[in-house]
């Protein structure tokens, strides 16, 4: 099932969402952290832009959508759903902060490098890298270097309870209102495939 309402040219990106209990329980613990010394050097992100990200496909063409569409769907179904947590927080370098994946990890790569492989099958240029599962909490800001080790351990006891991961959703990335200080972009859901049932259900 999919609705498409973004037109021209479009930045999309294919994800699995945890559902909202999670993610109001992930927002309670990053509000501590965003309590701690240098917290303002980051741009956190919205709790309703919260994800975890299989592909990023970039600027994608509207006349391709229907393709994609297609193939995403074909690989939503080739997998199975999955169990999913978040776990811990980590980071890349002093650039981004961001809450673990544990549960059925391997899984959860296989889903995103299948995802890749339809997006590729579709003419899009996906970038060739290792597939890492993570959920982005904050960046820092431009031109600035922030350690976000403290962060990290900050955020390192939380664990999230258990959820069964059952569709990945296609998001289109609206860009900020220009002249917006602080502004994040708006992401809208504009595709949902539901993943196949485990064996024996």
């Amino acid at each position: 099932m999919h609705r498409i309402t973004c037109t021209g040219h479009v930045r999309l990106f294919v994800a699995v969402t945890p559902p909202d209990d999670i993610l109001r329980a992930l927002a309670r613990a990053a509000e501590a952290a965003k309590g701690a010394p240098d917290a303002s050097r980051l741009r956190w992100a919205q709790p309703e832009s919260w994800h975890l990200t299989l592909a990023f496909l970039g600027e994608v063409d509207e006349a391709d959508v229907p393709e994609l569409t297609e193939r995403l769907g074909r690989a939503a179904r080739r997998h199975a759903v999955m169990t999913l947590s978040l776990t811990g927080a980590g980071r890349f370098g002093d650039r981004t902060l961001w809450a673990g994946v544990s549960g059925e990890t391997a899984a959860l790569e296989r889903l995103a490098a299948s995802v890749a492989a339809g997006a590729r099958r579709t003419g899009i240029e996906v970038e060739e890298r290792a597939f890492r599962g993570h959920l982005t909490l904050a960046r820092s800001r431009p031109h600035h270097r922030t350690n976000l080790r403290p962060f990290v351990d900050l955020l390192a006891p939380f664990a999230s309870r258990p959820w069964t991961a059952d569709r990945i959703e296609l998001i289109c990335s609206h860009p900020p209102e220009l002249g917006a200080v602080g502004a994040q972009p708006r992401y809208e859901t504009i595709g949902t495939w539901p993943l196949g049932h485990r064996e024996g259900l």
